[in-house]
């Protein structure tokens, strides 16, 4: 028997009140048909959303951190209506984009289900980072009502919010038996046993109800616990059922449901109610009483079984619905594809699951029916349907389609007409002007007429044109032919589903069409470089001619990507692609067809922009501007010239500066604005009507800077008969920029000629201009140079006359040779003398009141000063020098003392005075040689005459005495003595003529005495021997220790005989152990051991017993 489908009682609560379960909506199919995405979200879900019950653990996803900028609300919608719903998730701060899920119910996620009637939508807005997130319930349904819950997550964070949906219906069908139609109109549905739910939850425990829910996909647990419990309560006040007729039943069409009910009386008669009637008992309907039991058998279920049944005892009644589920036809046999001639008989044929079924015919989606002239008819046979088509025409192609409950098939239907054989096909023509055109066919019927077409468009008989039919063959003959006559021609018999086509080609001699040809300026094309240059030239001729470019002698072919060559219909196109100056130059373009051939030339001339001009050069500069040339590019492109742009930078930078937007026309510039002491650059650009070249180089770095002040405090530092000194200091400002040097010029009293004095400039503050006429008026200026140029001059306060004048002779001797000046042997001396005197004095020197020897002494004179110079001097340069200047009359002297000194000799007679203990005293006379110095002192070094050598006793020691202590005893030493003077050290040093040897002192070592630590002892054992009980026969042993010093002398003892010869017993001794071994022991054994230890301290004594046991007892 089916498992039943159960039905719970109705709640007393009104289809208004959302919180009372919808007697409509409160059936649950315990094994449900999976929905599709075309069903409702929730197909499985059949109930509105209800309280959970208490014993349902609470949902621990809450509202932890509030994702949700807008959450879904809870609506009302009207059955076919459409209904949204909106959240909103800011994502500003979220590093993922979120994830949302609908769900409705509990765990019926909704993804799954978007389809026909449900749609899921997503959007982002950048602006504001926000997330929408729509659910779309499209025609919704009852079965839709219920709780929904919305989550959305990103990583660690997550949120959730439930709201409902309220479905209004008045008088819609149960879902249930809804379900069970829409089944019967599927071929596809497995068919699984059910099972029923209603009976897993009465028998199970409560704390199994959410496990069952989450199995068989209960979405409202509460309502159907509920409903449970009042079937529980209801059962308990029945009297005369023991068992009742559960709430619904299922079964398949043309199976048998047999109905079952349990009553408390045995005896007691029962009424069996179909709809209200009494059900009388025939063959179908089967009444059975077993005891208590009631059965009411239907066999082979029909539609009409489905229905209410009601089983009536006495004053009570049970009541329960019946559900027969027709089965879906299927087709078990396709339709299939045919191919038929017109008029023919078509029969397209299926075969279906069920006899007797309904079955559509379709043609292209249209639904067939017989109509007046009977053109379709349906047949049926059993479960085989055939749709009958009489004489098939063209409009009768298309697709048919069978449709039943379970499935469709479709097949295609193609009429064709009845084959025309050809026997000779139309063939091309190719002709000239004014000739004659004929198109001739034949085919296999004599009747059958045709119409000529050309391109499409159907050929009329005219004075030029003339169509004729005799027997099976048709013509078209065209007259003077013209160049509008050439097309496609094409023949189609009526009737007939094909036509012959062919091809009329008129030969027309190519021709090219330009505005200008020839050599002529006006035929020039120009074109910019690096543009493409496209020459498009309109060709006429036909057939279409062939096309040849050619530049010079050269053909022009592809063979490079730059060049493309491209014929089209009554065009030719040459193509290069980013022209240069290369492609200058005369092209010429060639036509041929069959009927000739024509020739144009075509001029093209590439310009392009300029060539970047030389490097600028400076020419000069000021405070805040400079003056920039330069030479014009070598080649203008093209196009003359129409200017320059002009840039500039500071060295450090690297962004240019743009001095001028309109083109300047002179290759002069002066750039203003500039900040003085910062280096710049500057740079140029030509400009001709195509455009800027490339920047020149950059010119060599430059600073603006501003002339220098005049010089200040020019004067005449000295005058003679040609020449004149003139000195001066350095301007005040000098700027920001580096001094170059001086100008000095001068000019004639009455004249405004100013000639250089030197070329070039001076560095230097001071200058000595000769040459110049004696006795002549002149004036004199001088000028500062820096990068700016030549400052202001300035000039002496009055002319100046050039003759020498008097001056007395004068010696300046220097600060450092007013006292004795001192050199060293071999060093050389410069003495330079300043002196004043004019005219130039004569100078003498002298040595001791003797002329110089002049090949020791050089002397070189100057008219400001006088050299003494000794290249390597001599102990016999020492002395006082005089110089003398003598000036006419008046002369002047001085003196200067030069010591030239040497390293002294060496000290004399070094003798050992005493030695006493550890000292021994020194004494020596000084060197005769004191090296034309004074002697500072004497180093004193000792030697010991073992190893030789030296150590240093006094660095400096100023007396010819000394005494050299701290000396190491029994060693033997020597002395030497050398002279210290300025210079150094003299170069030989002076010997002890003896040594001095340090006495040791004699003494006796007495060892220290000691008392000898005694170490004796006496034995003492510090192990004792343990008394023993052995088995006889096997070795025993008894071990004790011992200690005492010396080593003591151990013996053994048995009842107190000594038995150290014993071969029964061996003694042992290793580290104070003492061990006895008695070999196989017998009862004679037995006894009292004692081990004896004696040395020369003492003696000490242990004993033990020992037992000797039977081997067997």
């Amino acid at each position: 028997m089916p498992e039943p489908v159960k039905k719970t009682e109705e709640a007393q609560g009104g289809a208004g009140d959302p919180a009372a379960p919808d007697p409509a909506a409160t059936y649950t199919v315990a094994s449900a048909e999976a929905p599709t995405p075309a069903e409702t979200p929730a197909a499985a879900d059949t109930t509105p959303a209800a309280p959970q019950p208490e014993s349902q653990a609470p949902d621990t996803k809450t509202d932890l951190t509030g994702l949700f900028t807008e959450k879904p609300q809870s609506g009302e919608v009207a059955v076919g209506e459409n209904i949204n719903f909106v959240a909103k998730v800011n994502a500003a701060s979220l590093l993922k984009k979120p994830t949302i899920k609908w769900f409705k119910g509990k765990w019926m996620d909704l993804a799954s289900k978007s389809g026909k009637n449900l749609q899921l939508k997503e959007l982002y807005d950048r602006n504001s980072k926000v997330y929408t997130f729509e659910m779309q319930i499209i025609a919704a349904k009852p079965s839709f009502a219920g709780a929904y819950r919305c989550e959305v997550s990103s990583r660690d964070k997550f949120d959730s919010c439930n709201f409902d949906l309220t479905v209004h219906d008045i008088g819609l069908p149960c879902p249930l038996v809804s379900s069970f139609c829409a089944s019967a109109s599927k071929s596809q549905v497995k068919s699984e046993p059910d099972e029923d739910v209603w009976e897993i939850l009465q028998n199970a425990p409560a704390s199994e109800y959410e496990k069952i829910a989450f199995q068989y996909g209960i979405t409202d647990l509460r309502g159907m616990l509920k409903r449970l419990k009042k079937m529980k309560k209801e059962e308990k006040k029945s009297e005369a059922f023991l068992k009742k007729l559960d709430p619904a039943y299922q079964v398949e069409k043309g199976h048998k449901m047999k109905l079952c009910i349990d009553v408390a009386n045995e005896d007691v008669d029962v009424k069996w109610l179909k709809n209200g009637q009494e059900i009388q008992s025939t063959g179908r309907y089967i009444f059975e009483s077993v005891g208590n039991k009631r059965y009411l058998t239907i066999n082979h279920c029909s539609l009409s079984d489905d229905a209410t049944y009601t089983c009536v005892v006495g004053d009570e009644k049970c009541t329960t619905e019946l559900f027969v589920k027709e089965p879906a036809v299927t087709i078990t046999s396709n339709l299939e594809d045919q191919m038929v001639m017109k008029g023919e008989r078509v029969e397209l044929e299926c075969e279906v699951s069920e006899e007797g079924a309904t079955v559509k015919w379709e043609k292209d989606g249209v639904e067939l029916t017989r109509d007046e002239s009977f053109k379709y008819r349906f047949k049926k046979d059993g479960r085989k349907h055939v749709l009958i088509i009489n004489e098939a025409t063209k409009e009768d192609c298309g697709h048919y389609t069978v449709k039943t409950n379970g499935g469709e098939s479709m097949a295609e239907l193609m009429v064709s007409e009845k084959e025309l054989e050809v026997y000779q096909n139309i063939a091309d023509l190719t002709v000239k002007a004014k000739d004659e055109a004929v198109f001739k066919c034949e085919v296999s019927d004599e009747t059958v007429k045709g119409i000529w077409y050309k391109n499409g468009v159907e050929v009329k008989a005219d004075a030029r044109t003339h169509i004729t039919h005799i027997g099976r063959i048709h013509k078209l003959t065209i007259d003077d032919v013209k160049p509008e006559d050439q097309g496609d021609y094409t023949f189609v018999p009526e009737g007939y589903a094909f036509n012959l086509s062919a091809k009329l080609n008129f030969l027309d001699p190519p021709k090219i069409h330009l505005d200008c040809m020839g050599h002529t300026a006006d035929s020039t094309i120009v074109v910019v470089a690096g543009n493409k240059l496209r020459l498009d030239v309109p060709i006429t001729g036909d057939p279409a001619p062939t096309v040849v470019w050619t530049k010079g002698e050269k053909v022009m072919t592809e063979g490079d990507g730059r060049l493309h060559v491209e014929s089209t219909k009554g065009h030719c196109i040459f193509t290069i692609e980013g022209a240069d100056k290369q492609d200058e130059g005369l092209y010429s373009v060639i036509v041929r067809n069959p009927a000739g051939e024509d020739k144009a030339d075509i001029n093209v001339k590439v310009v392009d922009a300029p060539d970047p001009p030389s490097a600028p050069r400076i020419l000069s500069v000021q405070e805040d501007s400079c003056v920039v040339q330069w030479d014009p590019p070598k080649s203008d492109g093209g196009n003359p010239i129409i200017g320059y742009v002009l840039e500039r930078k500071k060295k450090k930078s690297y962004r240019w500066m743009r001095l001028n937007f309109d083109p300047y026309t002179d290759t002069t510039y002066e750039a203003k604005r500039m900040i003085e002491g910062v280096e710049y650059e500057m740079r140029v650009y030509a400009v001709n009507a195509i455009g800027m070249s490339c920047h020149s180089a950059a010119s060599q770095p430059f600073i603006p800077v501003a002339p220098t002040s005049e010089p200040v405090g020019l004067c005449v530092d000295d005058i003679s008969d040609t020449t004149i000194s003139l000195k001066w200091r350095t301007p005040e400002l000098l700027g920001s920029s580096e001094l170059d040097g001086y100008g000095v010029e001068y000019c004639k009293e009455g004249s405004d000629e100013w000639v250089p004095a030197f070329v070039g400039l001076t560095e230097r503050t001071s200058v000595i201009i000769r040459d110049l006429p004696t006795g002549e008026k002149m004036q004199f200026r001088v000028r500062a140079y820096n990068m700016a140029g030549p400052s202001a001059p300035t000039s002496l306060a009055q002319t100046v006359t050039i003759r020498e004048i008097m001056q007395k002779p004068k010696i300046w001797i220097p600060r450092n040779l007013r006292q004795t000046l001192i050199k060293k042997v071999e060093e050389t001396i410069n003495l330079v003398i300043p002196f004043q005197g004019k005219p130039r004095p004569v100078i003498t020197w002298s040595k001791d009141g003797e002329p110089l020897n002049p090949k020791q002494v050089s002397v070189r004179n100057s008219d400001t000063d006088t050299i003494l110079f000794i290249r390597k001097s001599e102990r016999k340069d020492s002395g006082k020098y005089e110089v003398k200047l003598q000036i006419e009359n008046v002369e002047d002297t001085a003196s200067i003392s030069i010591q030239i000194v040497d390293l002294p000799g060496s000290p004399e007679k070094l003798k050992i005075m005493d030695v006493w203990g550890f000292n021994v005293a020194l004494e020596w006379k000084p060197p005769k040689d004191n090296g034309n110095c004074e002697i500072t002192g004497y180093m004193v070094q000792k030697a010991d005459k073992k190893t030789m050598e030296w150590y240093t006793v006094y660095e400096l020691c100023r007396r010819t005495n000394c005494v050299v202590a701290d000396l190491i005893m029994g060693n033997e030493y020597i002395f030497r003595i050398y002279a210290v003077n300025m210079v150094g050290l003299s170069l030989e040093p002076c010997f002890s003529a003896d040594s001095a040897y340090i006495q040791k002192t004699g003494f006796e070592y007495k060892p220290p005495t000691y008392k000898e630590h005694d170490f004796s002892e006496a034995p003492k054992f510090t192990h004792p021997l343990v008394s023993r009980s052995v088995i006889a026969g096997y070795n025993a042993t008894l071990s004790c220790s011992v200690r005492g010093i010396p080593k003591p002398k151990v013996t053994w003892y048995k009842n107190k005989m000594d038995i150290s010869n014993e071969a029964k017993y061996r003694m042992f001794s290793k580290q104070g152990v003492l061990t006895l071994e008695i070999r196989k022991p017998c009862s004679f054994d037995g006894g009292v051991y004692m081990c004896k230890a004696v040395n020369a301290s003492g003696e000490d004594v242990v004993e033990c017993k020992l037992e000797i046991r039977r081997k067997y007892p």
